[in-house]
């Protein structure tokens, strides 16, 4: 399984590492905040060296009860970083994690090679037609609501059939503007309840059906804190099991905050598979 990056065919058979560095002031997880440059810039040499294949920038938060952001302001946000990184690693690999298809372009035009769109496209009606044009990898996540509202959204009749038959019918809707490369992702903590992620989890492998990368992000999020009960701060281990679940359930990418342990979790976990 493969996706084309700036011309360059990427093999996803072996899992990879997308870290996260979120310009925002009000993420979940404080680890991951960054609000300068230099900061940026030593975290993405450190996450790089641990062996990243990309790097997810996002400057809006979408924790559940997020603030809106203007468009303006997430601009502001992300492009500087965007272009900062590029200029003193050229050939890192840029995922804009936004749901503005405008955002999503400029930085596009600035260097980034994939769109992270938590609302898979629900949030933007230009998003899925600005991306078939740009031709770059969409992760196409599954979302119900807005970041505010997403959390009173967690009714479905059947999960993983209604979860399936969403992203079907968006994957289909790309491939019908031309779209090539899709990764989905199943929106774990996103108009689910924690128990509700562990199901599609469970049921990860029923999604290779699309023939689509899957994309998974586990990494610190409430389904594994809430239910140690213990904080973000203290979640590395749980975050590790469920990405050692995802990898085992054929997750070809992890979307993490810890790079160093993921990777070292796709190594023990390829042992298994030779």
């Amino acid at each position: 399984m493969q996706i084309n990056l700036n011309k360059t065919l990427l093999d996803l058979s072996q899992p990879r590492i997308m870290g996260i560095l979120n310009i925002t002031p009000d993420s979940f997880y404080e680890g991951s905040r960054f609000n300068d440059v230099p900061k940026v810039l030593e975290k993405v040499e450190k996450m790089l060296a641990e062996g990243a294949t990309f790097l997810d920038i996002g400057g809006h938060s979408t924790r559940p009860g997020a603030s809106p952001v203007s468009e303006e302001e997430e601009l502001n946000r992300v492009l500087p970083v965007v272009k900062a990184i590029l200029q003193h690693f050229p050939q890192a690999l840029i995922s804009i994690d936004t749901f503005r298809a405008s955002v999503a372009e400029q930085c596009i035009e600035a260097g980034a090679v994939m769109i992270n769109d938590v609302s898979g496209g629900t949030l933007d009606d230009k998003m899925f037609s600005t991306v078939a044009r740009l031709g770059v990898p969409y992760v196409l996540m599954h979302m119900r609501g807005t970041p505010e509202t997403m959390n009173q959204m967690t009714d479905y009749q059947d999960l993983v059939i209604d979860v399936l038959d969403d992203l079907q019918r968006k994957v289909y809707q790309l491939r019908q503007l031309g779209q090539k490369d899709i990764i989905i992702d199943l929106g774990l903590g996103f108009a689910k309840t924690a128990d509700q992620n562990y199901v599609l989890l469970q049921h990860l492998e029923d999604f290779k059906i699309l023939n689509c990368p899957i994309l998974v992000g586990v990494s610190r999020k409430s389904m594994i804190w809430r239910k140690l009960n213990i904080s973000p701060n203290d979640s590395l281990n749980g975050s590790t099991v469920l990405n050692t679940v995802a990898l085992m359930k054929g997750a070809n990418i992890l979307r993490v905050h810890d790079v160093k342990e993921a990777m070292e979790a796709v190594f023990l976990v390829s042992m298994f598979n030779d």
